[in-house]
C-alpha cells in the first residue's frame, strides 16, 4: 500500500475513517461523547432525566399487576403478598435510583443498561400476578437480571470514581450477594425460595445503612433524589385514578357507583394535596438542612419512608376501585372499606414518621393516622356504609390539607411545595 493510502499514524486511511464514523454514530445515540467514564454527578445542576421517566413507565405495569392480585384476593394473605412484592419491587426500583442519582452519566452504555433493566422490570410485571406460584422463576430471573445490571453499572463507577470507591465496595459487595441469592432462588423449591428472596432484599437494604456510617465524602443528589421519589409518588397515586375509572365502567355508570367515585377522587386529590405542598415539601426542605456532604441518618430516614408510603398508596388504588365497582352492586364488604381506611391511615403515619424521624424534633402530626385508623375500627364495629368511610375520609384529609397550609402560611412551616 502507497502511502498516501495511509493516515497520518501509519494506519489505513479507511480504517481511521471508518473508526471516525462509528464513533460519530455512537456519539449521535446520546447527542454528545458515546462512551465516557462514569463520574460523580452530584456536584451539579439536574433533573430526572427523560430516561428515568421512561423506565418508570414499566413499574407502572407492576404495581397495577400487583394491585389487581390485591383485589382478587382482600384478605390477610392477599395483603401479606401484596405488601411482600410490593417491598421487593419497589427496592428494585430504589436500588437503580441511588445509583442514577451519584452517576447517571448518559452516555450509550448506560442508557443501553437502562433499556435493558426496563425490559426486566416489563418481565416482572409479566409475572407478578404468579410471582408466588406457576412464574416464581419468570418473577426471580428478571431480579436477578436487574442485579447483574446494577452490578455491572457498580463496577465501572468502582473503576473510574476513586474517591466514590469505599462506598462503591459496599453496593458491589450487597448487589453481587444479593444476585447470588436470587440466583440460588431459581432452583430451590417454595418456601424456601421465597425466605432467600427475603434475605437478599435485607441484605442490599443494609448498604445504604452502612454507606451512611462511611466517612467518605460521597453525597447524595439533593434536588434529584426527592424528584425522583415523588415521581414514584405519582406513578403510585395514578392507581387510583385508574382503579376510579374502572370502578365506574364496570359498575355501568350506576348512580351509587358515581356517588363512590367522586368520593374517591376527593380523597385522591386530598391525598396527592397533602404529599406535594406538606409531608414530601417539608421532608425536602429538612434534606436540605441536613446538607449533602455525605451520606446521613436523615437521609436514610427519608430513602425507607417511602417504602410504607407508596405502600399504602398502592393499597388505596386497589381499594377504591373495588369500592366504585362493589358500590354499583350495592354492598360493599368490610374488607374492600378497611383495605381504604387502613391505606390512609398508614400514608399518613408513613409521612408523620418519616418527618418525625428526620427533624431534631417530633411533630404533633400523629392525631391524623390515629383518625383514619379511628373510622376503621368505627366501621368494623358498625358496618358502616361506603359513602360515610369514604366521606370521613375525604372530611380527615381536607382537614389535614386545610390546617397544614394555614401552618405554612403563619410561617410555622416554611416549606416549597415539591
Amino acid at each position: 500500500m502507497s502511502a498516501d493510502a495511509r493516515g497520518p499514524a501509519g494506519e489505513p486511511a479507511g480504517d481511521t475513517t471508518d473508526a471516525t464514523i462509528g464513533r460519530r454514530l455512537l456519539g449521535a445515540l446520546t447527542g454528545g461523547e458515546a462512551v465516557r467514564a462514569p463520574t460523580l454527578r452530584t456536584g451539579v445542576e439536574r433533573t430526572a432525566s427523560r430516561l428515568e421517566l421512561f423506565f418508570d413507565l414499566a413499574f407502572v405495569l407492576v404495581v397495577a399487576k400487583l394491585a389487581g392480585a390485591l383485589r382478587a384476593d382482600v384478605s390477610v394473605h392477599g395483603l401479606l403478598v401484596f405488601a411482600g412484592l410490593f417491598t421487593v419491587v419497589w427496592w428494585s426500583w430504589a436500588g437503580t435510583t441511588l445509583y442514577a442519582n451519584r452517576f447517571d452519566h448518559d452516555d450509550v452504555l448506560y442508557r443501553l443498561y437502562k433499556l435493558a433493566g426496563m425490559a426486566a422490570v416489563i418481565g416482572l410485571a409479566a409475572s407478578a400476578t404468579g410471582a408466588t406460584g406457576a412464574l416464581r422463576q419468570e418473577f426471580a430471573a428478571c431480579q436477578l437480571v436487574l442485579r447483574a445490571i446494577l452490578l455491572v453499572q457498580y463496577y465501572r463507577a468502582y473503576r473510574h470514581v476513586r474517591d466514590a470507591r469505599p462506598i462503591v465496595r459496599l453496593y458491589l459487595l450487597g448487589t453481587g450477594v444479593g444476585g447470588l441469592l436470587w440466583a440460588v432462588s431459581l432452583v430451590v423449591p417454595p418456601p424456601i425460595c421465597f425466605v432467600l428472596w427475603g434475605v437478599a432484599v435485607g441484605g442490599e437494604v443494609l448498604v445504604p445503612l452502612l454507606a451512611t456510617r462511611d466517612p467518605a465524602a460521597v453525597p447524595l443528589h439533593l434536588e434529584h433524589l426527592p424528584e425522583r421519589f415523588a415521581l414514584f409518588v405519582i406513578l403510585v397515586l395514578g392507581e387510583s385514578v385508574t382503579g376510579i375509572a374502572n370502578g365506574i365502567s364496570a359498575a355501568r355508570w350506576s348512580a351509587p357507583a358515581l356517588v363512590a367515585a367522586a368520593l374517591a377522587f376527593v380523597l385522591t386529590a386530598a391525598v396527592w394535596w397533602s404529599y406535594f405542598d406538606l409531608a414530601g415539601a417539608r421532608a425536602k426542605r429538612l434534606l436540605h438542612e441536613a446538607g449533602g456532604e455525605r451520606s446521613l441518618r436523615q437521609h436514610d430516614v427519608y430513602v425507607f419512608g417511602q417504602l410504607p408510603l407508596t405502600l399504602a398508596l398502592a393499597g388505596i388504588g386497589a381499594g377504591v376501585q373495588l369500592a366504585v365497582q362493589q358500590s354499583g352492586a350495592g354492598e360493599v364488604p368490610l374488607g374492600t372499606r378497611v383495605l381504604v381506611a387502613g391505606g390512609v391511615a398508614l400514608y399518613l403515619a408513613a409521612a408523620s414518621l418519616t418527618n418525625s424521624g428526620m427533624a431534631s424534633r417530633s411533630r404533633r402530626g400523629w392525631w391524623w393516622p390515629l383518625g383514619a385508623a379511628g373510622i376503621a375500627a368505627l366501621d368494623s364495629a358498625l358496618q358502616l356504609p361506603v359513602v360515610v368511610v369514604v366521606g370521613g375520609l375525604d372530611l380527615l384529609l381536607v382537614l389535614v390539607v386545610i390546617l397544614g397550609n394555614a401552618e405554612r402560611s403563619a410561617d410555622r412551616l416554611p416549606v416549597d411545595p415539591l
